[in-house]
């Protein structure tokens, strides 16, 4: 039996898995988008600047490579016109990772300037990034934990988003998450205490943020939100008291949507109980109890009952009135399934029970063969607005990620990889509608290293049940059900010594459950070429094709092609 102790352990307390060791920190030159340095030594100090600190040990600790960059880009729009446009851009950046003893974090930021050349394309700036860092106050006992998002999306009449927007105008919308919080975990005999607390904000920045096409209801565009995550949980593991590891846990989740003061406040707690069957494989069983509560206001109307919209382009929220209940269950819920862990570089779990009334799904996969690949599965079912659900994917993201960006905007791609784990946010972003709503959905990221060549896909699934008061405006959207899917892929690596490649593709599918008008499709695929002219400066051309299909107007069809520089500090 004794052998069997480490194993179950880790089985047995929820959270004993959310506990990782330290994540080994990469670092990103400019040629390499999503992958390794052009040499080909992922630990190797950067050619391309950058400054780098090293720990007792001699070991890097952290990585920081500030950059300036200037464009000259060219449009070809294939569809429906057939029109040349040209503009340049100016940008300023910071690529940062973190690799102490008890910090881990990448982050990755990027402000824009873009300059018009014809009237078609209109100054603007844009910041674009994604962070992420875990520092432990008191090791295996206290620790914070803090991320952020600002990317570029573009909305649809449907309340659909996409990331790499083709154009820049009324239509594209900038967003920014950010969270932060403290974890702490300890021990009081055979019993194992965690705790932790979250804070959010997401804010959406669109200036028509309400869009119309035929056929369709208006679309009410997400403003801004708080949400707050809290947890605790006792539990022993299996043989130690007992056979069998219990755990009592509790958790409280509340979103405060600004678009009509809707809220959603998701309270539960319940008892798990692990049988361990082998040294590798564990059967869980929880009982439990729910309290989950949407409620809202309506908009202010006219003396017509039409409702009034404001100066930001939302409905006003009526203040006078009373929050009323749109969606409302308590009672008890349970839980069943089985986790196995056959080795450190497998782990798998998968549950199946009932929550919000209805049959829940939901577990995880994660494969590390070796140090040249790693995938990682997520299947999850919760209920939130669109702020909750981006903060949710932002968490799930590693500390040590690598990010592709467009080269053409600087823009993320949306999916993260890190060295042991990944993840996206593609799923999140791509509805911006105001309702809150029951998401069910799978991420899973991929990434392999051949030799110097660096391989990375993302994919994933939603389906989005939304949810309001059907006597409110938002009324017409109770009920409907819009889906989405993604693909995210990439490969890149050194051409010789001074020179290095990068190719990126990516679709995604947004079928709107109000209307058929309301789908879209787009595809995009962009290559590119850095040349480094010395240590610190290097020239960069790429060329890529962008297409958005909807069935409401023409179809847009656009290449595009760039020259640059960029010089790392």
């Amino acid at each position: 039996m004794t052998r069997m102790r480490l194993p179950l352990r880790l089985l047995a307390l929820p959270g004993a898995m959310l506990v990782a060791g330290p994540l080994h920190a990469q670092s990103l030159d400019y040629e390499s988008v999503d992958g390794d340095a052009p040499s080909g030594k992922a630990d190797a100090p950067r050619k391309g600047g950058g400054l780098t600190s090293r720990g007792a040990g001699g070991g890097p600790r952290a990585t920081i490579t500030p950059y300036i960059e200037a464009t000259q880009n060219v449009l070809w729009e294939l569809s429906p016109g057939d029109e040349v446009l040209t503009y340049s851009t100016i940008a300023a950046g910071v690529d940062m990772t973190l690799n102490g003893r008890r910090t881990q974090g990448a982050v990755s930021i990027r402000y824009e300037r873009r300059i018009s050349q014809t009237d078609r394309v209109r100054d603007g700036d844009t910041l674009s990034g994604l962070a992420r860092v875990k520092h432990d106050l008191i090791p295996r006992t206290l620790s914070v934990e803090a991320g952020a998002l600002a990317a570029r999306t573009r909305v649809e009449g449907s309340g659909a988003s996409t990331l790499n927007p083709l154009a820049a105008d009324d239509a594209v919308s900038q967003v920014y998450s950010l969270y932060a919080g403290p974890a702490v975990s300890t021990h009081v005999g055979d019993v194992a205490l965690s705790g932790s607390y979250i804070l959010g904000y997401t804010k959406v920045q669109q200036k028509d943020a309400l869009q119309l096409s035929p056929g369709q209801a208006l679309t009410d565009i997400f403003d801004d939100s708080v949400s707050q995550s809290a947890q605790v949980s006792a539990g022993i593991a299996p043989d130690t008291v007992l056979p069998v590891g219990i755990t009592a846990s509790g958790s409280y989740y509340q979103e405060d949507v600004s678009n009509l003061d809707q809220r959603v406040r998701d309270m539960r707690a319940g008892v798990q109980v692990t049988y361990p069957v082998t040294m590798e494989l564990a059967l869980v069983a929880a009982v439990g109890y729910e309290d989950v509560e949407v409620s809202a206001r309506d908009a202010v109307r006219d003396a017509a009952g039409v409702p009034v919209i404001g100066s930001n382009g939302r409905y006003v929220t009526d203040k006078s009135q009373a929050r009323k209940l749109a969606y409302d269950t308590e009672g008890f819920t349970w839980d069943a399934g089985v986790m196995w862990r056959p080795s450190r570089r497998t782990a798998l779990s998968g549950f199946v029970g009932r929550r919000y009334d209805s049959t829940t799904y939901y577990g995880s996969f994660s494969y590390n063969p070796n140090v040249r690949s790693s995938l990682t599965v997520a299947v999850y079912d919760n209920v939130s607005g669109f702020g909750g659900q981006v903060n949710r994917a932002l968490r799930d993201l590693p500390t040590d990620f690598q990010v592709n960006r467009d080269p053409f905007n600087g823009q993320i791609s949306g999916c993260a990889i890190g060295s042991e784990s990944g993840g996206c946010v593609n799923n999140a972003l791509s509805s911006v509608a105001s309702s809150v709503f029951r998401a069910r959905g799978v991420n899973a990221t991929y990434a392999h290293r051949l030799g110097r060549l660096q391989a990375g896909v993302g994919a994933g699934y939603i389906r989005r049940k939304y949810i309001a008061r059907e006597d409110s405006v938002l009324g017409a959207a109770n009920g409907l059900v819009d889906e989405s899917f993604y693909v995210d892929a990439g490969l890149n690596g050194p051409i010789d010594r001074r020179s290095s490649f990068a190719v990126s593709a990516y679709a995604a599918w947004f079928e709107s459950g109000a209307s058929s008008l309301g789908d879209v499709t787009t595809v995009g695929v962009n290559a590119a070429y850095f040349r480094n002219l010395t240590d610190r400066l290097v020239a960069t051309a790429a060329v890529g094709l962008d297409s958005v299909n909807r069935k409401v107007i023409e179809d847009e069809v656009i290449a595009s092609g760039l020259v640059g520089l960029r010089y790392s500090f």
